[in-house]
């Protein structure tokens, strides 16, 4: 009992740089339909902006270790086990649309943000909602373990709005949810919401309206608890945005037709993610 326990607490206590230079694993959670940071293709292979770049921090970890035949594990996540994830060490990095604020970093941190988004509402294009206020006495969904749903019910509460919020599983359902009349809005990122709607089945049916209710500096999670490894993860970040290397991953993301169905979403760079890139930290006020 004394020689395993001594083992698992030597294993615990393994950072994953020295986990990959005893020839381990990396292993990156992602997810199923964060179109486009991190989302499953036709194929079922996990792609988006958010796993390029997770790629990248790959790469790094393979020179920084000298393993250089180091293999990625992927596992799927969803919203709300993404954190819980990383804290129990069932993954390395989580590679997708989380956002960094001070409730999640009591328990992980995170690297620089890749993008900053806001939380806006997707209803059905024949739909007169735009603001919050107009869904008084209707339904509204966000996704289970998310921020937009947490703003959206504390407007609820202070502005006695009478807003019946449910929660989805994923954004999958609760875009389907919309669709059908099952809910009236949609809350959550801007980006996400952008993204779903140009890969639905038939398009021009929904649409985002409305200002934003959050703002949310969208980045890559891993635990707080292995500061070599962070560090590492942070320096190439850093290089990635300063370099201006992560700019055409953000462009084939962004700009250019994205699969499944090779729709361009449109979307360049934002006022507000330029000027936090001129001095790019793991930082956030929020």
């Amino acid at each position: 009992m004394l020689v395993l326990s001594a083992w698992l607490h030597q294993a615990q206590a393994q950072t994953v740089l020295e986990r990959i230079a005893a020839g381990g694993k990396l292993v990156i959670a992602h997810r199923e339909v964060s179109i486009p940071f991190s989302y499953l293709d036709a194929n079922k292979n996990p792609v988006g902006y958010a796993m390029d770049l997770c790629a990248k921090l790959a790469d790094v970890v393979r020179q920084k270790t000298g393993a250089k035949k180091m293999e990625v594990e992927y596992v799927m996540v969803a919203s709300n086990e993404r954190l819980s994830t990383i804290e129990k060490g069932k993954a390395d990095l989580e590679c997708g649309s989380t956002t960094n604020n001070a409730e999640r970093r009591q328990t992980v941190a995170f690297t620089i943000p890749h993008f900053i988004t806001g939380a806006r509402l997707l209803v059905r294009s024949g739909d007169t909602y735009e603001r919050i206020e107009d869904l008084q006495g209707k339904t509204l969904v966000s996704t289970k373990g998310t921020t937009p749903l947490k703003a959206a019910e504390q407007a609820n509460r202070e502005r006695l709005l009478r807003i019946n919020i449910v929660e989805a599983a994923d954004n999958a359902q609760a875009i389907e949810m919309v669709e059908k009349g099952d809910a009236d809005a949609f809350v959550m990122d801007d980006v996400l919401l952008y993204g779903l709607a140009a890969n639905r089945p038939k398009t021009g049916k929904l649409k985002v309206v409305g200002k934003f209710l959050t703002t949310e500096p969208l980045a890559i999670m891993l635990s707080k608890n292995d500061p070599e490894f962070k560090k590492l993860v942070d320096e190439e970040m850093r290089r990635l945005i300063v370099s201006k290397e992560i700019i055409p991953i953000y462009n084939k993301w962004f700009l250019k037709p994205i699969p499944p169905k090779y729709t361009p979403l449109n979307m360049p760079v934002s006022y507000l993610l330029k000027d936090f890139w001129k001095y790019p930290t793991d930082v956030v006020p929020f």
